[in-house]
């Protein structure tokens, strides 16, 4: 290509070539180069100011918020269980029944977890340490109505209904996911954490519509588009939510990555606080059709593990039904479905 010696019947055209200069040559001398940074994400917190919402062994801010309220709510119950008279009554699995609850890591449960994640914002305003505002997320400088906000409405802190009933609103007209909720959940302490921002009766509606604005887009293969979010709250224009989005990114440093261990680590976080809660995720007996559906998930990763250990060569106290002839299983178990 542009070799004279080349094979081709045509040479390549001339070009016009740009004189590129090192960064180097332009710096003075005593100065660095700030080339090669690093991906926000590839970026390490300083020691002993973890973020939780990039770092799965930090713990999450809500958790923190709602700890007195989570070891009350522990200690009731065990002391509800010590009294016969008043131990709930709690389904349990025998040979023919099996109760599991329908919520997962992957799956969870629609219901409880947008009341669990309406519980951790009602815990974060209650439990606030500082009065930090932005202006951008001031209900009384961008109304989400017509009729405006109460003198007195950065006085009353919302109840946990109240903010469930918000939540549950966007969440219903839009048609999102559980796990766009435990997202949402991450954006809000990130964004409480890198804006230096405490999220009170003034703010927490834009904060937390901002939050699952952004939920949505990052998360759902199909977007909501701003503009729905108009038909949802009939008094907000699309010039509002586009500056709420754009601020929000740019508060969050655009950095919208969230590991899978983070996800996971909110998740159970969620749960406990549930517990505590009195907040039950509902069981309902293992069926026929979801028995099979998760006796064919574990096979697929059955056969997964099974290749990976051929791969690597068979362990002498690899399990029978381990082994494999030919890609498929010469021995597996059958499970029995009455």
């Amino acid at each position: 290509m542009g070799n004279k010696n080349s094979c081709c019947s045509y040479s390549s055209p001339q070009t016009s070539h740009r004189v590129i200069i090192p960064i180097e040559d332009t710096l003075n001398e005593g100065e660095v180069s700030v080339s090669n940074l690093q991906h926000i994400s590839e970026r390490e917190a300083d020691d002993g100011d973890a973020d939780p919402s990039q770092d799965p062994t930090a713990k999450t801010i809500f958790i923190e918020r709602s700890k007195t309220a989570i070891e009350n709510g522990m200690i009731r119950r065990k002391s509800q269980h010590q009294i016969a008279d008043l131990r709930p009554l709690k389904k349990s699995s025998s040979c023919s029944t099996i109760y599991l609850d329908d919520s997962t890591v992957s799956q969870p449960n629609l219901k409880n977890t947008v009341k669990c994640v309406a519980l951790a914002i009602y815990y974060h305003i209650k439990n606030r340490d500082l009065q930090r505002e932005i202006d951008i997320f001031d209900e009384k400088l961008h109304p989400l109505t017509r009729d405006g906000v109460t003198d007195d409405y950065d006085k009353h802190n919302p109840e946990h209904r109240q903010i469930y009933k918000f939540v549950r609103t966007l969440f219903n007209a839009a048609q999102l996911t559980a796990e766009c909720a435990i997202i949402t959940l991450v954006y809000l302490e990130r964004l409480l954490t890198y804006a230096e921002l405490d999220i009170q009766p003034s703010n927490w509606k834009r904060i937390v519509l901002g939050a699952i604005l952004l939920a949505s887009k990052v998360w759902d293969d199909q977007a909501v588009w701003n503009v729905d979010y108009c038909q949802i709250l009939k008094d907000i224009t699309v010039e509002d939510m586009n500056e709420l989005e754009r601020q929000f990114l740019e508060l969050l440093q655009f950095n919208i990555n969230v590991p899978s261990s983070v996800y996971a680590k909110y998740y159970f976080d969620l749960r406990t606080l549930a517990e505590a809660n009195d907040l039950t995720f509902p069981s309902e007996p293992l069926s026929k059709d979801r028995a099979q559906k998760l006796e064919a998930m574990s096979r697929v990763m059955e056969d997964k593990f099974a290749a990976e250990a051929i791969k690597n060569g068979l362990k002498k106290w690899s399990s029978l039904d381990n082994i494999t002839n030919g890609g498929t299983a010469a021995r597996r178990s059958v499970a029995i479905l009455s």
